[in-house]
């Protein structure tokens, strides 16, 4: 477990401030679809939001997703758009222009 965190972690640092990932584009780089979830939670545990930007990371379809500190989803939509993200009704807008497409898994 400890490994996979270390990799989720690894992969979610690649991710450029102004863009997101999903949390599939991290899955598929361990390998193995069935962990989503298991990503989810590995950085819904982030202790350290500052050296791993998991508010950086929202699902597939562009909806921002959970984020478990203090002030939830509404504190993810802030950072992102801090980083210049525009967000409507929980949604990015523009979400292919600001997806982080420089991902390798190595």
């Amino acid at each position: 477990m400890k490994r996979l965190q270390e990799r989720v972690y690894l992969y979610t640092n690649k991710i450029t401030r102004g863009r997101v990932f999903t949390y599939n584009v991290i899955t598929k780089s361990l390998g193995n679809m069935r962990y989503v979830r298991l990503v989810g939670t590995i950085l819904g545990n982030n202790t350290k939001p500052a050296v791993v930007p998991c508010h950086r990371v929202v699902h597939v379809n562009g909806r921002i997703g959970g984020y478990s500190f203090h002030r939830g989803v509404k504190e993810k939509i802030r950072l992102l758009r801090l980083e210049g993200i525009e967000i409507d009704n929980g949604r990015l807008l523009n979400f292919e222009r600001v997806l982080f497409r420089n991902f390798e898994s190595s």
